[in-house]
């Protein structure tokens, strides 16, 4: 980076990355899931991967909640000569490198409806749920300070990573218009011309 600038990638696009991913692949596998009877029959699978969407809903959503919180009080603001990562990059970087990951996921939800029907797949689908549900309360956060949140490329592992891990020691705040991405992470609406 010219003049030692740093590569920022907002955080909550790199939250909401697995989102996506997690939820269809959740959904895809509590529909296979369906097919087999499996040990427990698949009304008991169904419901008890209700309570399992419900758990992992809520717990991905606030697990390191007070971490998260106390990075966004110390965020300082970001440099002149900061490169902001475009949305698209930072959810292709996260994706690419938790590709593995995902399928062994999705392999291990379908697998284990032969024993438990649908409940893996809606687990997976729960922590896709959580994701977002984590990333709408950054973007309230980011609305509130009036700032957007980002993470310096290189705090991040390798594999697009975990924006508040043990490498991260802050994290950097701009305007709410800078960046492609609206605060949550989101697709950034441009209004149509008219």
């Amino acid at each position: 980076m010219a003049r030692g600038g740093q590569g920022l990638a907002r955080v909550a696009v790199v939250v909401r990355a697995g989102a996506g991913p997690l939820w269809w692949l959740g959904v895809i596998a509590a529909c296979i899931g369906a097919v087999p009877q499996g040990l427990t029959g698949r009304r008991i699978g169904a419901l008890g991967g209700a309570a399992l969407f419900l758990v992992a809903a809520a717990v991905v959503a606030l697990v390191r909640r007070r971490r998260y919180a106390a990075l966004v009080r110390g965020a300082a603001r970001a440099g002149k000569y900061d490169f902001l990562q475009d949305r698209a990059v930072t959810t292709r970087t996260w994706r690419r490198g938790h590709r593995w990951w995902l399928l062994l996921a999705f392999a291990a939800a379908v697998g284990s409806a032969f024993a438990v029907p649908v409940a893996g797949g809606l687990l997976l689908a729960g922590c896709g749920a959580g994701l977002w549900l984590k990333a709408a309360w950054l973007g309230r956060r980011e609305r509130a300070a009036d700032a957007l949140l980002w993470v310096r490329v290189d705090w991040l592992d390798r594999r697009g990573g975990r924006p508040a891990g043990p490498a991260v020691r802050a994290w950097r705040g701009t305007g709410l218009a800078a960046g492609d991405a609206a605060p949550g992470g989101a697709r950034r609406r441009t209004a149509a011309l008219v």
